[in-house]
């Protein structure tokens, strides 16, 4: 008599799982050509924050809100999640070490203490806010570093939920926005110089799209050093996560009914391994204008295709009535931030 054996039944192949998830990419494709359009016909928009306003507002009309939230959701989860890690090891194409060296010991040291302050600014005004703590931490993160990228990174070093990141990306977004109308108006009443402008613009926007944006209003001098500063910022991207996913690891560890046996998460993610790796090979100088190009297109497609997917979550009435005290904190911080990099950049430029 044959004997029978049980199979555990089969998880659904790719075919299912492509079907899934083509519908969100598809419209994240879509509305990234609309991103991109935008930003050439209006160079001062970047393309990256274009991406998530224009999710913002695919998720509260009232069509589109239908179709982000039912049968594009998966693929547009899946960006937000896989496609931002991409984005940021491709990042690491656009940072040089021998361009941050060549900022010299007391600009990276002051940069470094600027990002050190505003991570734990934010934190602690969050806080004060009555933001839990994970929300805290993601919000410290995008605003000291290098906005949505360093909230997706922090995020999957700390195994936060994608659904945590909605309302951090948010503010960050919000927030480097309206960095890109104010401070250029203050350049006169300041009495700025070109450079420290650029250097101010570094020191205190949070995304690499956003300093340009900012920086570009000085001139060509205040974006040459607005965009070595911001990537200098972008750089401790790795420690910072690092230290991130050691301190988590400790905490599985040692924590009350843990099990010591459990799978732990890495110290170093593989996407922020990557991320250093292509700083290695930027900074070789090996590859070549054409190379660096295709990886920077690459990479904003990527992380466009990323904030759209993260935007498309944000219901606007639920911000309203769950997001004030959020805000409040976002711009007190914003502000923390920029008189922080401002007195960086003062001392930089002297």
């Amino acid at each position: 008599m044959p004997v029978s054996r049980s199979h555990p039944a089969p998880g659904p192949g790719l075919p299912a799982r492509t079907d899934r998830l083509l519908p969100g990419l598809a419209t994240a494709a879509l509305a990234l050509a609309v991103a991109f359009l935008v930003h050439r016909l209006v160079p001062a928009l970047p393309a990256m924050t274009l991406a998530v306003v224009l999710g913002v507002l695919a998720a509260n009309l009232p069509a589109a809100g239908v179709w982000t939230a039912g049968r594009a959701r998966p693929g547009l989860d899946f960006a937000g999640k896989h496609l931002m890690r991409g984005g940021i090891v491709l990042l690491g194409l656009k940072v040089s070490v021998m361009d941050v060296l060549g900022l010299g010991w007391l600009a990276l040291v002051l940069i470094a203490g600027v990002v050190a302050a505003s991570f734990g600014g934010t934190y602690l005004i969050s806080r004060l806010f009555r933001l839990p703590p994970v929300t805290a931490l993601l919000v410290a993160t995008g605003f000291s570093i290098c906005g949505a990228s360093a909230i997706g990174a922090m995020a999957a070093v700390r195994r936060i939920r994608h659904v945590d990141t909605v309302l951090p990306v948010a503010l960050v977004t919000l927030c480097g926005t309206l960095a890109i109308g104010v401070l250029p108006l203050l350049v006169h009443p300041l009495q700025l110089s070109a450079p420290a402008f650029g250097a101010w613009t570094g020191a205190s926007v949070h995304d690499v799209g956003q300093v340009v944006a900012t920086a570009q209003t000085a001139g060509t001098a205040a974006l040459g050093i607005a965009v070595v500063v911001k990537l200098t910022r972008v750089l401790l991207l790795a420690p910072v996560t690092a230290i991130a996913g050691a301190h988590h690891r400790q905490a599985m560890r040692s924590g009350p009914g843990n099990d010591a046996q459990a799978k732990l998460p890495p110290v170093v993610p593989l996407f922020v391994l990557g991320f250093i790796a292509m700083v290695g090979l930027r900074s070789t100088e090996w590859l070549g204008a054409g190379w660096l190009e295709a990886g920077a297109a690459l990479q904003d497609i990527l992380l466009g295709a990323a904030l759209f997917g993260l935007g498309s979550a944000v219901r606007i009435r639920t911000l309203l009535l769950t997001g004030g005290p959020a805000l409040l904190a976002a711009l007190a911080s914003w502000l923390l931030i920029a008189l922080l990099g401002l007195a960086a950049a003062l001392l930089i430029t002297a």
